[in-house]
């Protein structure tokens, strides 16, 4: 019988072995160095604050695994044989494959700042991760969170959950402005600080120091100024697992080079999730997605491949959601931070500051191309239709209302959107 080993057991690799199983009886392998069984990552924030147990982060109860057959070997991977189909491990064992699929993940970025590794210093992405900062917490008196992401505003947000004084360094001059337009940064920017947290734009690490026991006792930015502290969280991105692989002779770029089918150059070993990378971008997307659903359709589509129906990965149109702290984000389309040649933006902000909406839209007709809401819960299925047809703007604007997913609420401020946009954008009929 066919052997299939998963190297990873997040969100990538899971759904990979659950829809494989779904088609076929060939034995399937989870190999993961981590938690025995599959946990959400987005979850491990809410374990932290007590909204939930981290048993509750499980979606499937312990036996599911064994009721659909699939094996779980809990062990650090440190090599891929190519040429004898052989995986090892470090304590010394090793695991044959048929087919290989390497869905590693990503691990957090250090850039060399001396003192990283203290005790102390942490991510938010292993559950090693959430039991450190448990551990670390009950004497900390002052946190301070590196790099301006999701994963740092996560990570304030916890902390503060706590009482614990948080002082955020972002090195670019206003939050997240590689990703939002100005007018959503800076909202986002005023929603920080009121949210008492120290918030230090333009400011950069230089070095942390430790304490007698190799412990973190402060840090060093570039302005010249300590800030004691007991815990650094390193939130300034995530890079794909991959450094194993290195002498495999799988074509690595940042990530695990795969082709649509998400194909290596070796045959019959494939990369999903957030490690692997696409020779070539699709559409506009980067080339590596570090995001939960993405990872997810990979799983799918290679689910396909390997039970007979080869199956190209087609994410369709981007979006994702997020949450900065209590004020909700979603996105669908394209909104970038400085805006294109060929595009026009239309930006509404309520006057309370705690909600926004940015349309994107062409500007020669009035093609709608993206939205970035705040504060507003939108239906994606709305927004992947409009996409899909290419409806325009007008038309969006028109029907913001029946986008919206709680409509009664949003009746007090549809009229200001529509007046503003049609007092900036003459409307057109559609």
């Amino acid at each position: 019988m066919e052997h299939i080993v998963i190297i990873g057991n997040g969100i990538a690799g899971v759904t990979l072995a659950r829809h494989i199983r779904k088609k076929s009886d060939t034995k399937i392998t989870i190999v993961s160095a981590e938690h025995e069984f599959f946990f959400s990552r987005t979850a491990l924030m809410y374990v932290f604050m007590g909204h939930m147990k981290f048993e509750h982060t499980q979606p499937y109860e312990t036996d599911f695994w064994k009721k659909n057959n699939i094996n779980l070997v809990q062990g650090l991977v440190t090599a891929v044989n190519t040429a004898n189909k052989a995986v090892h491990l470090e304590n010394n064992s090793t695991i044959d494959f048929d087919k290989l699929v390497l869905a590693t993940g990503s691990k957090p970025n250090k850039y060399g700042w001396p003192g990283q590794d203290l005790k102390g210093v942490t991510g938010l992405y292993h559950k090693h991760d959430l039991e450190a900062l448990e551990k670390w917490a009950p004497t900390t008196k002052r946190a301070v969170i590196v790099g301006g992401g999701l994963i740092g505003i996560e990570l304030a947000e916890m902390l503060r959950s706590r009482d614990i004084a948080v002082t955020f360094l972002v090195r670019e001059t206003s939050f997240w402005n590689g990703v939002l337009p100005s007018g959503e940064s800076q909202m986002i920017n005023r929603h920080i600080l009121e949210h008492h947290i120290d918030l230090r734009l333009e400011t950069n690490l230089v070095e942390i120091t430790s304490d007698e026991n190799g412990h973190v006792k402060s840090i060093l930015t570039d302005k010249g100024e300590t800030i004691e502290c007991e815990i650094v969280g390193l939130t300034a991105g995530v890079s794909p697992n991959i450094d194993f692989l290195k002498d495999s002779g799988i074509e690595l770029g940042r990530g695990i080079k795969v082709n649509r089918f998400l194909e290596t150059n070796i045959k019959d070993i494939y990369a999903i999730g957030d490690c692997a990378e696409q020779h070539e971008a699709i559409d506009q997307r980067r080339p590596i997605e570090a995001v939960w659903y993405t990872g997810r359709m990979m799983g799918e589509a290679l689910a396909q491949t390997l039970t007979g129906t080869p199956t190209q990965y087609k994410p369709g149109h981007w979006f994702n959601s997020a949450k900065f702290l209590d004020i909700e984000y979603q996105t669908s389309g394209w909104v970038w931070a400085e805006t294109k040649e060929n595009e026009e933006h239309f930006y509404w902000e309520h006057t309370l500051g705690k909600k926004a909406i940015r349309l994107v839209f062409d500007k020669n007709d009035r093609t709608f191309l993206g939205i970035n809401t705040f504060g507003i819960r939108m239906r994606h299925e709305f927004f992947d239709a409009v996409l899909t047809k290419r409806k325009s703007v007008d038309y969006v604007v028109a029907n913001l209302k029946t986008a919206n997913f709680d409509p009664e609420l949003y009746i007090s401020y549809n009229q200001a959107i529509q007046q503003q946009f049609n007092s900036e954008f003459a409307a057109i009929k559609i």
